[in-house]
């Protein structure tokens, strides 16, 4: 088999490290939730969880039931996914790096003694403590530079600039419930539009609107159940981007440039060591 790559988390962003690693010759597993929340759902490998299988570009990934079934699958060379938020299956594979992409802020229980190399996206690591290396994920200069030495910008809440728009693009949702989803990924939506509404517990609707005119590039899945605050829909501004619905962020490219630059900076001192 191939030389393996684990990535923990398979959503948008980590979907475009995923994809660049077996496009350079890796084989990936991908360690998921049960239940992930990607909002790009057209273009994070995550879900798999969900269908079994997925594809994003020209990409496919298989949700292997067990960890006999994963071996089978990567050494038939195929994109493999697994539930294993913890990360059991580590001992048995023995990846030759672990890449954390979970981007949930802070550390889910990565550590530098999980592989060889250890990589982290975004805020909530300290390279050189709990992993060797971590890439920065802020939009902006630094967007997909490697930190060798210390941490990521720290994360400011606030997403990044795109057609003229910021926190507009991203709504969360107005109370806790079962999501119910009246608009579609790719639909163009008119500001104060609904585009879902949540099903309280007390059997209350509570209907989400459109925060500004644009295209709903992301949008959770049907019957997800969220809490009040919670990431759940995300608007383009700009009208023509219909394709970008379907295809890997330029942000996730360059991260993920950043994470096969690291790989091999690391490799390269791990052989010199040795």
């Amino acid at each position: 088999m191939k030389e393996l790559i684990i990535v923990r988390g398979g959503g948008d962003i980590a979907t475009g490290t995923i994809y660049k690693l077996k496009k350079c010759g890796f084989a990936v597993l991908i360690l998921e939730i049960a239940h992930p929340s990607a909002i790009r759902r057209n273009v994070a490998f995550s879900e798999a969880v969900y269908e079994g299988y997925s594809k994003v570009e020209d990409m496919e990934c298989f949700l292997a039931q067990d960890e006999d079934e994963a071996e089978r699958f990567l050494k038939e060379d195929r994109l493999t996914m697994l539930i294993d938020p913890k990360g059991n299956c580590l001992k048995r594979f023995q990846p030759v790096a672990v890449v954390d992409a979970i981007l949930a802020k802070k550390n889910l229980g990565t550590t530098r003694d999980m592989a060889p190399i250890t990589i982290a996206l975004g805020p909530g690591f300290t390279a050189g403590q709990d992993c060797d290396a971590v890439v920065e994920t802020m939009r902006g200069h630094k967007l997909g530079r490697v930190i060798y030495e210390g941490k990521a910008i720290a994360n400011t809440g606030v997403p990044g600039m795109i057609g003229g728009y910021a926190a507009e693009r991203v709504i969360h949702a107005p109370a806790a419930g079962i999501l119910h989803n009246i608009a579609k990924i790719t639909d163009i939506v008119e500001e104060g539009q609904p585009i879902a509404w949540i099903e309280g517990v007390d059997g209350t609707r509570t209907e989400v609107p459109a925060s500004l005119s644009g295209l709903l590039r992301g949008l959770i899945r049907e019957g997800y159940p969220v809490t009040k605050g919670f990431k759940m829909a995300d608007i383009d501004p700009r009208l023509n981007e219909y394709e970008n619905c379907f295809t890997i962020s330029d942000k996730a490219r360059c991260i993920a440039g950043g994470v096969v630059e690291a790989y091999f900076v690391l490799k390269q001192r791990l052989e010199k060591e040795n």
